[in-house]
């Protein structure tokens, strides 16, 4: 029971009045009169109450006292009774207050560990794009080469003699190689801005994550910190406007909703990776293989290509030693005609003159008899060999300037075929040596 400080009453009892009992006190600097005798107080009323005043008041003031004593007991049993229930309602309200931080902080630190999860599955996706993004950059700076060899080749075909400046499988295969280089280049730049594109998607899904992580952080922080704080510690405080409900603050609902959207973005945007990933692998590996088989063929072709070069190098060869061999034999052959006439001309000379001799006869002794006839017969006869071996060392000079042509040429094109042939097997299939392995193709 609190003290309280004792006071004196007033003149005038209120309780009194409430009970309609005047009490008359006399006033305070009045002094306090004196019993008095003799003719100067004779017909005064005296300063003392009388005896009902005194019992009226005596009685006003214990009915008083007993309903002053009533009510206070009555206020101290109902405060005993207040003080109890509020007691154990409030430590039953704190207890589920702490509970419900408690279930609370297991909710948050689910959804934190969640988003610490896929904050990291989305380090390991984008770091696997961009190591994907350098396997696409390499695999497209190592087709330069393949380009740069295809087109060397073509250039160095052009300057195959006017014979063998064919359009040939080797040519088409060529062209077919550097078409499908310029569409490989094209497809791994579309799928390296993809892959880009990604990683800034990836980015900004984990950046949201990470922004809703740290508030959960925070928020933990706060709510680990509020549920260890009990009735004895001393950093507690009164704020009374914490209480009152803000506008801004969301539902339950709306907050998990708000980390369920986070995460399922961030697991389209896994998903989209991992499928993205599988997709450059199977297109680095389709392009590896589709490059490689171009270059084998191109490689077969120009191996075909080198043998008919050869083989008709070696047919031309071997023609060339023949007509070789009909050349000398048809200069000896003209050399023998050019005999043959040369040795007629003393028979001739002979015939002629013995027939000259023969015209000189005179008169009647000029006649054709026997030795003339025969005379003019083998005149005859040897004018006509004449004639024929002029007529064959004709045609043998003739055959031997075709076949010199023809060695010319031979020798020309054989001259051809070495000079293709150094540019293809020399030139060119030497230069696709360089071409770049699979594992480079693939960007390793």
């Amino acid at each position: 029971m609190s003290s309280d400080i004792l006071v004196s009453r007033p003149q005038y009892d209120s309780r009194a009045v409430a009970h309609r009992v005047q009490i008359k006190s006399p006033a305070l600097e009045q002094e306090v009169p004196q019993l008095s005798s003799g003719s100067a107080t004779a017909g005064l009323r005296s300063a003392k109450y009388t005896p009902e005043e005194w019992f009226s008041n005596y009685r006003t003031i214990l009915e008083q006292a007993g309903t002053d004593r009533h009510q206070a007991q009555n206020i101290q049993t109902e405060s005993r009774t207040l003080s109890q229930d509020t007691e154990a309602t409030t430590m039953r309200t704190q207890a589920d207050g702490t509970r419900l931080l408690g279930e609370r902080l297991q909710e948050t630190h689910y959804w934190k560990s969640e988003l610490q999860r896929h904050i990291e599955q989305l380090q390991a996706d984008t770091g696997s794009l961009q190591a994907v993004r350098t396997r696409l950059e390499r695999a497209l700076d190592a087709t330069e080469t393949p380009y740069a060899i295809s087109t060397d080749n073509l250039n160095c075909r052009v300057r195959r003699p006017g014979p063998d400046l064919v359009r040939d499988p080797v040519e088409e295969e060529l062209l077919r190689e550097v078409d499908l280089i310029k569409s490989v280049q094209a497809l791994l730049k579309r799928t390296t801005a993809q892959v880009i594109t990604q990683i800034k998607a990836n980015t900004e899904a984990q950046q949201t994550l990470e922004l809703d992580w740290s508030d959960k952080f925070q928020a933990y922080g706060f709510d680990d910190h509020g549920g260890r704080h009990s009735n004895t510690s001393p950093d507690t405080q009164l704020h009374p406007s914490s209480a009152s409900m803000q506008d801004h603050v969301c539902t339950p609902s709306t907050w998990a909703q708000f980390t369920q959207d986070n995460l399922s973005k961030a697991m389209q945007e896994e998903q989209a990776s991992n499928s993205l990933r599988m997709l450059v692998e199977r297109m680095l590996q389709d392009t590896t293989d589709d490059l490689t088989d171009q270059c084998s063929m191109v490689d077969r072709a120009f191996s075909q290509r080198c043998e008919e070069l050869i083989e008709a190098r070696t047919e031309l060869e071997l023609k060339l030693s023949q007509i070789l061999e009909q050349i000398g034999a048809q200069e000896k052959n003209i050399a023998a005609l050019q005999q043959s006439i040369h040795n007629k001309e003393a028979p001739l000379r002979v015939v002629q003159s013995r027939l000259y001799l023969r015209s000189l006869r005179p008169n009647m002794e000029l006649c054709r008899d026997q030795p003339q006839l025969s005379l003019e017969g083998e005149a005859r006869q040897l004018g006509a060999t004449v004639a024929s071996l002029n007529q064959k060392l004709s045609e043998a000079r003739s055959s031997l300037s075709h076949l010199e042509e023809t060695r010319m040429a031979l020798e020309k094109d054989i001259n051809c075929k070495s000079h293709s042939l150094f540019i293809d097997r020399e030139k060119c299939m030497s230069h696709r040596k360089r071409y770049p392995t699979i594992s480079v193709l693939r960007g390793y």
